[in-house]
């Protein structure tokens, strides 16, 4: 398969799915309800805690359970309530199900837990950010007539496999925080024993901050220096490996850069964004407790459709 010729004369790369038949099973098997009810699940709360007050009823992988029904399908906490007794009914289960107050008051305080596959190898991480709308008028309506009401958005902040196209670290802020600031966070909700080979992100995590938390686990730093971006005189940890990219990005350009330090695998962080978007551009919490919550279960959601199958692709010349 050849090239096509683009504008400006550039090639244009063609790509082809060799796994697609396991990759249309995995894409039907996302629509399985089944996927997230298992008997091997651990619904009820174990009793005598030895905690003050009353136990829980449910796990938090029963809340989280049903939170994600609500979240994958839209609904509302009732109709979310409602479903999940069905399929526990259709699955020959008894399990109670939880009550939509109950949802509501444990999503607050909820542990959601995201899966991974374990990798061998060390890790090729890209990081980026994108906002969820919480509050305003629909995009129709401010293209048509403008934006009269206030808008609120949340900044989420998210660190993806670049192999495997998993989430590895999610972080939720309001927009007033810089993108680096977020990222010595990220990296510490990664295992202090899983090696990190590489961070790419792009030029606004360009900061001495970033580039000394990634130094602390080891990682090379891929970001492009800033336009107007000058050597640093102080050499503290990181600032090198940022000094060496600026003298290549002079030497080389910064496109012949991108392509030789393998910086455009950071576009996949894109893809990501696309893919949690998908799963509903506003975030219906209205409490910041609550919307990391369910941002945390978007994330699980990707991350177990991921496990289903993922298309094995290669270009073509």
């Amino acid at each position: 398969m050849s090239k096509a010729p683009a504008q400006g004369g550039r090639p244009k790369t063609r790509y082809r799915t060799r796994s697609w038949r396991e990759y249309d099973k995995g894409l039907i098997s996302c629509g399985n309800l089944t996927v997230w009810v298992s008997p091997e699940l651990a619904w009820h709360a174990a009793k005598g805690t030895g905690r003050r007050g009353r136990p829980p009823v449910f796990t938090d992988a029963a809340i989280q359970t049903v939170l994600t029904l609500k979240i994958l399908h839209h609904l509302p906490l009732r109709v979310a309530q409602g479903m999940a007794g069905s399929l526990i009914r259709i699955a020959g289960l008894s399990w109670r199900v939880p009550h939509y107050s109950t949802l509501s008051r444990r999503q607050k305080d909820l542990v959601v837990t995201i899966p991974s596959r374990p990798r061998g190898g060390p890790l090729h991480l890209v990081i980026d950010s994108t906002g969820l709308k919480v509050l305003g008028e629909g995009e129709w309506k401010v293209r048509k007539h403008g934006a009269d009401k206030r808008r609120v958005w949340r900044k989420v902040h998210l660190v993806i496999d670049a192999d495997s196209h998993e989430v590895r670290a999610v972080e939720m802020t309001d927009h007033w925080h810089g993108d680096g600031e977020i990222v010595p966070g990220l990296l510490g909700q990664m295992p202090k024993a899983g090696r990190i080979d590489t961070i790419s992100g792009d030029g606004a995590y360009d900061t001495r901050g970033v580039y000394e938390a990634s130094a602390s686990r080891k990682a090379a730093m891929i970001v492009p220096p800033r336009r107007n971006g000058k050597p640093w005189k102080v050499m503290t940890t990181g600032a090198e490996a940022r000094n060496v990219s600026l003298r290549a990005i002079k030497r080389l350009g910064r496109r012949l850069w991108k392509t030789w330090s393998g910086y455009r695998r950071r576009s996949l962080a894109g893809t990501a964004m696309s893919r949690l978007k998908r799963l509903g551009e506003r975030l219906a919490a209205r409490d910041p407790a609550r919307q990391v919550a369910e941002v945390q279960i978007r994330c699980a959601i990707l991350n177990t459709f991921n496990a289903l199958g993922m298309p094995d692709t290669d270009a073509r010349a």
